[in-house]
C-alpha cells in the first residue's frame, strides 16, 4: 500500500519496529522521563512562549478540540470560528454542543481568509477565535500572523487548531500570539493515530484554573497537574507516545523542524508539477504544504479514490458530503518521496489512457 492520505500517514520503519514491541507498564519514573521529554520537544518545536506546558490526551484530534472549547469558553463568551470546511465547521457543532456563543465567519471551499473578512468583527464583542490553521478539507491555509494582529489588537483568546499544519507549515506560537495549539499523532508526527497534543501558554493555562469544568476525561485541569511528573490522569496510549519520543528525536536528527518543513514543501511542490499535464484543477488559494486539494475534470472525485485503493492499492483522501464527488486531497507528509508521487502520476496516466480520466 502506498498511502496518500493526510492520515494515518506513512511510517519510517524505526517507528513501526516501536510499534511490534511489548508495551511497558506506565506509572514508573522511566516513562515519566520520556513524557517529560516529549513535552520540551513540543514545545520547542512550537516555538512557545516561556511558562506554556504540554498536555497529552489519548483520543483523536477532535477529542482535544472538544476539551480546548469546554475548558477554555463559556456561555459568557462571543467565539469567531473561521468556518471554511469540514473541519472549520466541527468547531461551530462544538461550541453549539457546549453552549458557546459564537459567530461564524463563512469562506467558499478553497478560498484564503483576508484581512478584511477579519475586520468585519472587529468591536463585534468577540472574546475568541477558532481556526483549522489547515483547513485539511480543501487543503487552504491561513495566515497565523495575520489572525494573531487581529486577536491582539482586540484582546481575543486565539486557538489554533494546527493538526494537519504543524511542522508542515512555518507556525511560531509565541510570535502570532497564538494562546492554544492542537495537534496529532497521525499528521507530520508520522505515529498511528490516538494521541492529540496540546499547547497552552501561560493565558491559556489560567483560563483553564478558573473554568470549572464538568467533564472527567477531557479535564485539562487535571492533565496539566499530572503531566508536572510526566504522567496522564488515567491510562494513556503509551505505545504512540513511545513511538511519538522517537519521532520528534527522528525529526531532530534529520535536521531540525525547518528541515521537516521543507522537505515537506519540495514534496509538496514536486507533486503539483507533476499533476499539471493531467485533466485536474487545483481547489486552494492558498495552499497548505501538508495537502493538495484537486478538482477531477473529467470523473468524479470518489470514482477516483475508489479506482485508485482497489486497482492500484494506492489511498488518497476522499472528501465527504457536498464535496464527495467533486474534490479528493493528496497528502504529502509521513515517509514519502517524489519516487512515491511519480507513481501516484503514473497510476492517474495509466487511468487516463484507459478512458477513466
Amino acid at each position: 500500500m502506498l498511502n496518500f492520505t493526510v492520515g494515518p500517514v506513512m511510517s519510517s520503519q524505526n517507528i513501526l519496529d516501536i510499534g511490534g514491541m511489548q508495551v511497558p507498564y506506565f506509572r514508573t519514573e522511566e516513562f515519566s522521563r520520556i513524557m517529560l521529554e516529549n513535552e520540551q520537544y513540543i514545545l520547542r518545536y512550537s516555538k512557545a512562549s516561556s511558562g506554556s506546558k504540554v498536555v497529552f490526551m489519548t483520543c483523536s484530534s477532535t477529542g482535544s478540540m472538544e476539551s480546548v472549547v469546554m475548558n477554555c469558553f463559556s456561555k459568557n463568551d462571543l467565539v469567531l470560528v473561521i468556518n471554511g470546511g469540514s473541519f472549520g465547521h466541527r468547531f461551530i457543532e462544538l461550541c453549539e454542543i457546549h453552549q458557546v456563543p459564537f459567530i461564524s465567519l463563512d469562506l467558499e471551499p478553497g478560498r484564503k481568509l483576508t484581512r478584511e473578512h477579519l475586520y468585519e468583527f472587529e468591536g463585534k464583542g468577540i472574546t475568541g477565535l477558532l481556526v483549522n490553521v489547515d483547513e485539511t478539507s480543501t487543503g487552504v491555509l491561513y495566515d497565523t500572523n495575520m489572525i494573531g494582529e487581529f486577536c491582539k489588537k482586540n484582546d481575543i483568546f486565539y486557538v489554533c487548531d494546527c493538526v494537519s499544519s504543524f511542522l508542515a507549515d512555518s507556525f511560531d506560537m509565541q510570535k502570532c500570539g497564538a494562546d492554544v495549539m492542537i495537534t496529532g499523532s497521525q499528521k507530520v508526527l508520522a505515529c498511528p493515530p490516538g494521541i492529540s497534543i496540546i499547547v497552552l501558554s501561560p493565558r491559556a493555562i489560567q483560563k483553564v484554573k478558573d473554568n470549572n469544568v464538568r467533564t472527567m476525561y477531557l479535564n485539562l485541569k487535571n492533565a496539566l497537574i499530572n503531566q508536572e511528573r510526566g504522567q496522564t490522569p488515567f491510562t494513556p496510549a503509551v505505545g504512540i507516545l513511545l513511538q511519538i519520543n522517537a519521532r520528534l528525536k527522528e525529526i531532530e536528527w534529520n535536521g531540525g523542524t525547518d528541515a521537516e518543513i521543507e522537505r515537506i514543501a519540495a514534496q509538496a511542490q514536486d507533486f503539483r508539477e507533476k499533476i499539471r499535464e493531467l485533466p485536474f484543477e487545483l481547489v486552494s488559494e492558498s495552499p497548505a504544504n501538508a495537502v493538495t486539494s484537486i478538482r477531477p475534470l473529467t470523473a468524479k472525485a470518489y470514482d477516483i479514490f475508489l479506482k485508485l485503493k482497489n486497482e492500484y492499492d494506492i489511498w488518497v483522501c476522499p472528501n465527504g458530503g457536498d464535496l464527495k464527488d467533486v474534490i479528493f486531497r493528496v497528502g504529502h507528509i509521513g515517509a514519502l518521496t517524489c519516487e512515491d508521487n511519480t507513481i501516484l502520476i503514473n497510476a492517474f496516466k495509466d487511468m487516463q489512457s484507459k478512458g477513466f480520466l
